[in-house]
């Protein structure tokens, strides 16, 4: 199980994880999240101005940012993935979010497979914001099918098989991964308010059973016809128990 940090320059704790984002996050007592979503894709650039001029004009650090939710145009090769992760984390090193070598900040980003954007940007972001809430929100940054812990392309799970059977053993792992990383955050499950899933391969058999014994129909289940980040995976999901959202069109 990784480990819990506080990271109270920002109001949360979050579950370490590697260089380019951490693997989940959650409110610290005296804080709540919000989450604003575009209406649009916001390229990466103007949308980290948006996001510090929208935390100054809330009298928020710069700190608070908590989550980015990111969309791509394509599916990275491995060796892009990392050029792109080299550049956003520099950005959020220079706001003072990168300390004692961790991120702190989870992420999803995902390559629409209809209309995806021209160059890289923002779908939402989450940041805090002072509240006393009797249960913390949280949030789980995006996982697919691959065991990070394990060699890429050779580690991921059913590598290649997008059969029903294939694709019902990624499924089944990231779902697991996904109520893993609440347990690590110390969350309360039943407090799920969303669930958003990544592919553009029909799960929808699974629903009665993976989903529906994973208690995530109650909220709904959001199917985001996209590619994970990185080719050659095919499922991927994030999850969170966000009290307050809005939709900003920009």
């Amino acid at each position: 199980m990784a480990t819990l940090h506080n990271f109270n320059a920002g109001g949360y704790a979050f579950l370490e994880g590697g260089f380019p984002y951490s693997q989940a996050v959650i409110a610290l007592p005296g804080f709540a999240f919000r989450r604003i979503r575009f209406s649009s894709v916001v390229p990466a650039e103007k949308g980290f101005d948006w996001i510090s001029q929208h935390l100054k004009q809330n009298n928020r650090p710069l700190t608070a940012l908590a989550a980015c939710e990111l969309r791509s145009p394509c599916a990275f090769t491995m060796e892009g993935f990392r050029g792109f992760n080299q550049s956003y984390v520099q950005v959020l090193s220079d706001w003072g979010l990168i300390q004692n070598g961790l991120n702190p900040v989870a992420r999803s980003n995902l390559a629409p497979a209809f209309s995806p954007p021209d160059v890289p940007g923002f779908y939402a972001f989450t940041y805090t914001v002072p509240e006393t809430c009797t249960d913390p929100d949280w949030l789980i940054a995006g996982s697919g099918e691959w065991p990070e812990h394990l060699p890429f392309p050779e580690g991921i799970v059913a590598r290649g098989d997008t059969s029903s059977e294939g694709m019902a053993r990624k499924v089944r792992y990231v779902v697991q991964t996904m109520q893993e990383r609440a347990q690590g955050l110390q969350a309360q499950w039943a407090r799920l308010t969303a669930a958003q899933i990544y592919t553009v391969h029909d799960f929808s058999a699974l629903i009665p059973t993976v989903f529906n014994p994973a208690a995530m129909i109650g909220p709904g289940l959001s199917w985001h016809i996209c590619n994970p980040p990185i080719q050659e995976l095919e499922f991927e999901m994030d999850a969170r128990s966000v009290q307050h959202e809005r939709v900003v069109h920009i």
